[in-house]
């Protein structure tokens, strides 16, 4: 498990604060052109530390394990905009952009750019897997049920009972569909 430092809701007050600044500065002025430079200045420093933390997780995988197995997300479709249209407006528009945030926030795109480069620089093989199902489906009796899913964290098989934690599940999950894409590759 590697936690979520949340960088961007760490310094959201400061960069709020800056921001409203920012918005009572007459256009043109050198009080605005000081104050997009503090905005500027506070989005640089958590896109590097961001940066500083994907490039330290992104080492530990690469010198820890061999083969890395991870699912295949397509991070633009997992925060594409829920607002809709004028005729079919969006549901729980504002949830949906919460989330959005955080899962740009997490920063998993680059993450997953620094792994592939980390791990073709140290000859490391990088798996990416279908996460179709995953999270549904019982590491033990391969049972794929809605059901199996209580909650964010918590997994319970309706058929052979297996209880676990939901992520420590899709891992499992996760890395034998990616052993078996290595051995159709090597079979083939």
């Amino acid at each position: 498990h590697l936690t979520n430092p949340r960088h961007l809701a760490a310094s959201a007050e400061r960069l709020a604060a800056a921001q409203r600044d920012l918005a009572r500065k007459k256009r043109g002025s050198a009080r605005r052109r000081k104050a997009v430079a503090r905005v500027a200045a506070l989005h640089g420093k958590i896109r590097r530390q961001r940066l500083d933390g994907v490039h330290k997780a992104a080492l530990r995988l690469v010198r820890g394990y061999d083969v890395i197995v991870h699912e295949n997300l397509r991070i633009a479709n997992m925060t594409r905009s829920a607002s809709g249209t004028l005729e079919a407006p969006g549901t729980n528009v504002a949830q949906k952009s919460g989330l959005n945030r955080s899962i740009l926030d997490a920063g998993w795109g680059v993450f997953l750019t620094i792994l592939s480069h980390k791990a073709e620089s140290a000859g490391r093989e990088l798996i990416a897997v279908n996460p179709a199902g995953t999270s549904r489906t019982c590491s033990r009796c391969r049972h794929v049920a809605k059901e199996n899913r209580l909650d964010q964290a918590a997994f319970r098989c309706v058929a052979c009972g297996l209880t676990a934690h939901a992520d420590v599940n899709a891992a499992v999950n996760i890395l034998r569909a990616g052993l078996a894409l290595r051995e159709a590759a090597e079979a083939a």
